[in-house]
């Protein structure tokens, strides 16, 4: 489930919705426009809605199973940082109704998963798990951090 998810939060889902919008605009700058709007909304918005809420109720799945960290102390360290990704999370989400709000968390999302994917990548002994979240991470960063930079020229 957790390649799944990540598979339709960071790449199906997000194409389809930017090819969805794009047929009935067109030019480099609704591109932007709509390639930041849909990645905030997927890849911030639920892809860390999701995180959060599996952070926060299962926390064992990301110390252990994502992190490898066998140590049931470390469990509230990972509520914690669900409570951060729900917040960025449910802001991206409603990204989509508040126009305004989408270069912000593109922003954020962007910077804050850039840093998660550099700390991933720091980590030299990574199971599966973790190299999919790192290279999740790090795309995501790249994609919202040069779409915001784009943006304001």
């Amino acid at each position: 489930m957790y390649y799944a998810i990540i598979l339709l939060t960071m790449v199906v889902l997000p194409v389809l919705s930017i090819a969805g919008e794009l047929a009935t605009t067109s030019g480099i700058g609704a591109f932007l426009v709509v390639s930041i709007k849909w990645f905030a909304f997927w890849a911030v918005g639920v892809r860390l809605l999701l995180a959060g809420i599996t952070q926060i109720w299962k926390p064992a799945f990301t110390v252990k199973g994502i992190l490898g960290i066998d140590e049931p102390r470390a469990h509230v360290l990972a509520q914690e940082l669900g409570f951060a990704n729900v917040a960025i999370g449910f802001t991206g989400l409603l990204s989509l109704a508040f126009s305004a709000w989408v270069l912000p968390v593109a922003l954020v999302g962007g910077l804050f998963l850039g840093l998660a994917g550099i700390n991933h990548a720091r980590r030299p002994h990574r199971n599966m798990r973790e190299n999919v979240a790192m290279f999740s991470d790090l795309w995501a960063a790249i994609i919202l951090l040069a779409t915001f930079l784009l943006s304001l020229f």
